[in-house]
C-alpha cells in the first residue's frame, strides 16, 4: 500500500491521492445514475391504459374540471433510499416538508429530493475545486485548499436551500399580493348566490392565468372539500401551506362565521376591504422607503461626477499656476 501511495504521488504530485478519491466517487456515482433515475411504472396509469376510469389529466383541461388528487413526484424515483435521504427525527422532518410544501413543492418524496440534490451538489463543487487545485499546480497550501475545495463544498450543499427560501419567499409575495383580487372575485361570488365550496372552486378557475400559486391552492381547497374532508380542517390546512398572516386571518374569518352563525358576505365584504387598504398601504410603504435606498446609490454616483464637474476646473487652474511660478 505504502508504495502504491509513492507511486501516486511521484505520478500526479502530493494530491494525487485525493485526485484518485475524487474520480473513484465520481465513476461510482455514474454508475449509480441510471438506478436512481429510473421510474417504476404507476399503477394508476395500468389502470387508465386499461380502461378503468382512472385518466390524467392534460395539461389543457380547465381548473374547474381537472382534480388533482395525487401529486407526481417527477422524473427522479429515489423510494430505495428514502431511508437514507430523509432525516430520522420526525420534528425535522416536519420542518423541511413544510418548507418545501410552501415553496410548492407537495410530492411525497420532495424531502427525500431536497437532501439528494445537496448531496450530488455538494459533492460535484469539491471534485470540481479539486480539479481546479490540481490543475493549478504548484504546492497546495491550507488557504487554497479550503478556497477550492471547503468553499465550494459549502456553496453547493447550502444553493438548494437558498433556492427553496427564495421561492419560497417569492411564492408567498405572490399569494399575498394576488390575495385582495381574488377575496373581490369570491364574494362577488358568494353575493350572486353561489356556496362558499362553488365560489372557491370558480375562483381558482378564474385566476389561474394571473395567481398560480393562488390559484392551486384553492384548487387544493375545493378538492379536498369534494373529497369529504372537514371544511375547517381544509382551511386550516390551506393557511398553514401557505404561510402567509392574511391567509391565516381569512380562515379565522371564515371559521368564526361559520362557528356563529353569520352571514359569510358580509364577512367577506368586510374582510376583502381591509386586505385592499393594507395592499394600499404596503405599497406606500415600499414607496416611502424608496429615497432612504437610493440615498447610497445617488451619494456613490451623483456626488463625485458633480465635484469633478464643479472643482475640477478650479483644481486644474491652481495646478497650472503652481506649475508657471516655479
Amino acid at each position: 500500500m505504502s508504495a502504491l501511495l509513492e507511486f501516486i504521488t511521484a505520478a500526479l504530485g502530493p494530491m494525487g491521492p485525493l485526485v484518485i478519491a475524487g474520480v473513484f466517487g465520481l465513476i461510482l456515482i455514474l454508475v449509480s445514475l441510471p438506478l436512481l433515475l429510473k421510474k417504476s411504472a404507476d399503477p394508476f396509469e395500468k389502470l387508465g391504459g386499461k380502461g378503468g376510469g382512472f385518466t390524467r389529466p392534460s395539461e389543457g383541461d380547465d381548473v374547474a374540471t381537472r382534480i388533482n388528487l395525487r401529486y407526481d413526484s417527477g422524473g427522479i424515483n429515489l423510494a430505495k433510499f428514502e431511508a437514507y435521504l430523509t432525516p430520522k427525527d420526525e420534528k425535522e422532518f416536519s420542518e423541511a416538508a413544510l418548507k418545501l410544501t410552501q415553496a410548492g413543492y407537495r410530492s411525497p418524496s420532495a424531502v427525500g429530493n431536497f437532501n439528494f440534490f445537496k448531496m450530488v451538489l455538494g459533492v460535484g463543487f469539491i471534485f470540481i475545486g479539486v480539479l481546479f487545485l490540481f490543475l493549478g499546480g504548484g504546492q497546495p497550501t491550507t488557504t487554497s485548499i479550503a478556497l477550492y475545495v471547503l468553499l465550494p463544498g459549502a456553496v453547493g450543499y447550502y444553493l438548494p436551500s437558498y433556492w427553496i427560501e427564495r421561492r419560497r419567499q417569492t411564492r408567498q409575495e405572490e399569494i399575498e399580493n394576488g390575495f385582495p383580487d381574488a377575496l373581490d372575485l369570491m364574494l362577488v361570488c358568494v353575493e350572486a348566490g353561489q356556496s362558499l365550496d362553488q365560489s372557491i372552486l370558480r375562483v381558482s378557475s378564474e385566476i389561474k392565468r394571473s395567481n398560480i400559486p393562488l390559484s392551486e391552492e384553492f384548487e387544493i381547497v375545493a378538492n379536498e372539500m369534494r373529497a369529504g374532508k372537514d371544511r375547517v380542517t381544509v382551511l386550516k390546512d390551506m393557511s398553514v401551506r401557505c404561510g402567509v398572516n392574511d391567509i391565516s386571518s381569512f380562515v379565522t374569518v371564515l371559521v368564526q362565521s361559520a362557528k356563529f352563525g353569520t352571514s359569510i358576505s358580509d364577512a367577506l365584504r368586510v374582510y376583502a376591504e381591509e386586505m385592499r387598504d393594507k395592499r394600499v398601504m404596503r405599497a406606500e410603504e415600499k414607496a416611502n422607503k424608496l429615497p432612504t435606498k437610493m440615498t447610497l446609490g445617488t451619494m456613490m454616483f451623483t456626488v463625485p461626477p458633480l465635484l469633478i464637474v464643479m472643482v475640477g476646473p478650479s483644481v486644474y487652474d491652481i495646478i497650472i499656476a503652481f506649475g508657471v511660478g516655479e
